[in-house]
């Protein structure tokens, strides 16, 4: 799990590419300081795992489906990309729950700088776009951000002066794409009232367990 604050901004070395996959070597400073093979490693908001790891540089390999369904697929040698460590257990909560798990790409229609803050636009599939509300919190390629507005087409977030100097956010132009991961509070709430409540799972239903005093106050 990840929190979505940014640790660094790393830079693609190389690309690889594999039987199945393609390989990644991605430069890093900080997060190296305890990345080990096995670790998770949010590159750009995607979740990956590391392969293996040099002193200024570590491995990871990118499955077709990921690379045609994030901007992953876009990364050449000298790409730069947001990394985070996987939160540790004693870590300060600054951002939201991020998994990883890309769920689309959205693409940059507006950049507007106001004194010195910057208000970006991003469409996204109206499919997506449902779990989004004003105020809420969204990942932009591994971003933790607030939502300030949303249209029909799409949303808009504000970034300050730190956001955009220490993430990848402040170097992105109108059309370029994002990847993006919405709230997993909303899908889960989504997916709660989606559920008839006497549908079975197993030889338990919701039924039995009222039956049984679950769920009564």
């Amino acid at each position: 799990m990840f929190t979505g604050i940014v640790e660094e901004i790393g830079r693609v070395i190389e690309r690889i590419p594999g039987n199945g996959y393609d390989s990644l070597v991605i430069s890093g400073k900080k997060v190296m300081e305890d990345l080990k093979t096995g670790h998770s490693i949010s590159v750009n908001g995607v979740c990956l795992t590391v392969v293996d790891r040099s002193e200024e540089s570590f491995l990871v390999h990118v499955i077709p489906e990921t690379l045609e369904k994030t901007n992953l697929g876009d990364f050449v040698p000298g790409s730069l990309v947001n990394l985070e460590r996987a939160m540790g257990p004693t870590d300060r909560f600054h951002g939201h729950v991020v998994q990883g798990h890309v769920e689309t790409v959205g693409y940059i229609n507006n950049i507007a700088v106001d004194r010195g803050n910057v208000r970006m636009t991003v469409t996204i599939d109206n499919r997506w776009l449902r779990y989004c509300i004003p105020k809420g919190s969204i990942a932009l390629d591994g971003v933790s951000l607030t939502i300030v507005d949303i249209s029909p087409v799409g949303l808009t977030v504000a970034l300050v002066p730190y956001t955009l100097s220490q993430t990848t956010l402040g170097k992105k132009q109108v059309g370029e794409p994002v990847n993006m991961e919405t709230d997993i509070v909303a899908r889960y709430l989504e997916r709660f009232l989606e559920m008839d409540p006497y549908e079975e799972y197993g030889d338990i239903d919701v039924g039995k367990l009222r039956s049984w005093g679950f769920g009564e106050s």
